[in-house]
């Protein structure tokens, strides 16, 4: 079961800006991850499946990450 999401954005946020507002409901929708969900949920993947996925991708951001850390450390050297 999902839990359900509500987004909504007023006119007055985006002080009448229509292209700002549209801009801002996309960029909570992304953040809800409303359109990952409802891509995940239209086919079945099995539950190894998912397992393995969301290994690879926890892999996959513990790593980017990791160089991130060390981005910073050389800048930090490379000031020194």
């Amino acid at each position: 079961m999902r839990k359900q999401v509500k987004v909504s954005v007023n006119l007055k946020q985006c002080h009448g800006n229509v292209e700002k507002m549209i801009r801002r409901f996309i960029k909570k929708t992304k953040k809800e991850k409303i359109v990952e969900q409802a891509r995940e949920g239209r086919y079945y993947t099995k539950p190894s499946d998912a397992k393995r996925e969301k290994r690879r991708r926890a892999e996959r951001a513990r790593l980017r990450e990791e160089r991130k850390h060390l981005r910073a450390e050389e800048r930090r050297n490379r000031n020194n």
